[in-house]
């Protein structure tokens, strides 16, 4: 210990090193989004071994940029560089977390989050010193990027699965209900389900444009008539009619009244239907999420966009972790009585409720 003051000098040192590697690492986020965002993974994965001219050339990109990035990603150990050449090699093994062809166990989509999240710092800043929040059209390529990360957590395994959790509920589908989905952004889920049920009749609902104009463009070209798609906020919309199955992916805590909307849906859903809500496996507690291997992205998540949408629009601003406990007791509140609640493997971050009236 410093006999001038109480500081413990071995503890200050490792935690300015956590800093450093931290802010590496953090900057190393970004490199590797621009890795996703561009193919060069992709590319480089099939090469295996290659030089950045050799890159660039099969990327269609800039050399000189595929040249600095691939010293960004030597220098994070991400790629290997050959020694005494100009060459550098991608591991399989990290490949298989940084490629598309991985399909769910690529993690290297995720990186997108972090330039995401960093364009809408300054407004963040200014809400610490005034409030409110930030609204989703400050957000250029949140939509985009969730429908990414959906295909991977969603619209590809819910055939195999996430709707055989529910026993029963493939058949019904193939026999025909009507299905409700909340915040559906692009709509590819219901697009999927449309073109595998076509007894069944799909809506989707978000209250962004953007997303819902990209999900009809995609209903056209596939030429389907059983889904559609409608600009309109559930805290105060009520749809026409009941629906058979409502699900919820990922869309329940960043609501601005999600009260409001858990009633809907209660309304909405006919006495034998079912509720599919997946959200984020954590706890309202913020004790017992100090060891949760998200805690940090989830909490910074929170802050940059589920919370602040939510305040935007004058709403509760649950945040992302708003936890399992809260949402079991905001559910039971809209007058479900029946919550089963599964962990599915290839979703780790999420879970799975089934909610009945």
């Amino acid at each position: 210990m410093c006999n001038s003051c109480s500081i413990d000098l071995q503890k200050a040192e490792g935690f300015a090193e956590s800093m450093v590697q931290m802010i590496n690492q953090g900057a190393l986020a970004l490199m590797v989004s621009i890795g996703h965002q561009t193919g060069l993974f992709d590319a480089l994965a099939e090469m295996k071994t290659g030089s950045s001219e050799c890159l660039a050339k099969t990327s269609g990109l800039q050399e000189r940029y595929v040249r600095e990035w691939l010293y960004a990603m030597a220098a994070g150990k991400i790629v290997e560089a050959i020694p005494d050449s100009d060459l550098f090699h991608l591991p399989e093994e990290h490949a298989a977390h940084l490629c598309r062809k991985s399909g769910g166990d690529n993690i290297a989509l995720y990186a997108q989050y972090i330039p995401v999240l960093a364009s809408v710092e300054a407004q963040v800043i200014s809400c610490f010193w005034q409030g409110g929040g930030v609204p989703y059209s400050s957000y250029e390529r949140f939509h985009e990027v969730m429908a990414e990360d959906s295909s991977l957590t969603i619209v590809d395994p819910i055939l195999d699965k996430i709707l055989p959790i529910e026993p029963g509920l493939i058949a019904q589908l193939e026999k025909g209900i009507q299905v409700l989905d909340i915040g559906c952004g692009r709509g590819k889920a219901m697009i999927k389900l449309a073109e595998h049920f076509p007894n069944s009749k799909f809506w989707g609902v978000d209250l962004c444009l953007d997303p819902l104009t990209k999900a009809k463009e995609e209903v056209a070209q596939r030429g389907l008539t059983n889904v559609q798609f409608e600009l309109a906020d559930l805290t105060t919309y009520r749809p026409e009619g009941k629906f058979d199955l409502i699900t919820a992916f990922d869309a329940i805590h960043d609501q601005a009244r999600p009260d409001l909307v858990l009633s809907t849906v209660f309304e909405c859903l006919t006495d034998q239907g079912i509720f599919l809500m997946q959200d984020i496996f954590g706890s309202s507690e913020v004790r017992n999420n100090l060891d949760h291997p998200f805690g940090p992205l989830l909490y910074t998540l929170s802050t940059m966009h589920c919370m602040t949408v939510s305040l935007a629009q004058g709403g509760m601003g649950l945040g992302t972790l708003w936890g399992v406990e809260k949402a079991r007791e905001m559910i039971k509140e809209a007058g479900f009585s029946w919550i089963q609640e599964h962990k599915l493997e290839h979703d780790p971050m999420n879970c799975y409720f089934i909610i009945r009236k």
